[in-house]
């Protein structure tokens, strides 16, 4: 987004009736990197006194979350669309979901949050178009910090990278590295459970990265683990209508089934939670002693 500014540009915020004024120069050497000297080229082909009125209402599609409808906090763009949201928003949605909140697309398979990087420049924007919006949200951090007895986290600060010629760039790169043994991505989708398997905790990720090498066993293991299951529950895994076993690989369900096992690049395994036979065994067993009791107290 490319805006011209003149001499200095005044923008009225409607809901608190305030305004706030800023030189092109505040804004371009801080945003888009531009010289004091481009700004006096502005003035003079514009004949220097003019000012031109921006109501703060007019760019606020360009500097709302669409997500909690407030302005950008630590802007944060996602790579595959270029749609951009508050940090912590995008962050929380990407917990239950893998695609843009705005358009749909998927950003990535398994783990969203590798393909997200922050937009300082669009921040820094916000912060000089939204009166006191940078120290409201300063004050807000160190009292959250305060009374938890937390320690305030510093910034990041990104390290210029020196490309032989003229000024150093700045490299963003991302946070996080898939690595190439982890090749296949796996949606978890639960079914259901059975009464008697006890209580549980919900699968809050249900979109997992693995290798093709790990087994119907291994997925299994996970889910006991998240879900804190109990011993008395058995885990029955579904790919399409093929009951799978523990010793089956993913490669190899992969290369049985199919593409009907593919959905947006991701292998689909439905599960279930029931009682096991030998708690089912344990408690006939317990049922017919009880009989057996009683018939001898009589």
């Amino acid at each position: 987004m490319e805006v011209e500014f003149g001499n200095s540009v005044k923008c009225e915020e409607e809901r608190t009736g305030t305004s706030l004024s800023f030189t092109a120069t505040d804004i371009t050497s801080s945003s888009f990197g531009e010289e004091e000297v481009g700004c006096r080229r502005n003035e003079e082909v514009r004949g220097g006194g003019d000012e031109h009125m921006i109501h703060l209402a007019d760019l606020n599609p360009y500097i709302l979350c669409s997500i909690c409808k407030g302005y950008f906090i630590d802007a944060t763009t996602i790579t595959e669309c270029l749609h951009t949201f508050c940090k912590s928003c995008i962050v929380r949605h990407f917990y239950y979901s893998n695609r843009c909140p705005k358009c749909n697309v998927v950003v990535h398979q398994t783990q969203p949050l590798y393909n997200i990087r922050l937009d300082r420049q669009l921040q820094d924007i916000v912060y000089k178009l939204v009166v006191d919006l940078e120290e409201r949200e300063k004050k807000q951090m160190y009292g959250f910090y305060r009374e938890r007895g937390l320690e305030v986290p510093k910034p990041v600060i990104p390290q210029p990278v020196s490309t032989g010629r003229g000024r150093p760039k700045k490299l963003f790169g991302p946070l996080f590295r898939i690595p190439p043994e982890l090749d296949v991505s796996l949606l978890l989708e639960f079914m259901g459970a059975d009464e008697g398997t006890g209580s549980f905790k919900p699968l809050e990720k249900k979109f997992v990265r693995v290798s093709g090498e790990a087994t119907i066993g291994h997925v299994e293991k996970f889910l006991r683990r998240k879900m804190e299951l109990n011993a008395t529950c058995q885990v029955d895994i579904i790919c399409g209508d093929h009951l799978l076993e523990r010793y089956q690989t993913l490669r190899e369900i992969l290369a049985e089934i199919g593409e009907s096992a593919v959905q947006d690049g991701l292998l689909v395994l439905h599960f279930g939670l029931v009682l096991s036979p030998l708690s089912l065994t344990s408690m006939e067993g317990s049922i017919h002693h009880g009989v057996h009791t009683m018939k001898a107290a009589l």
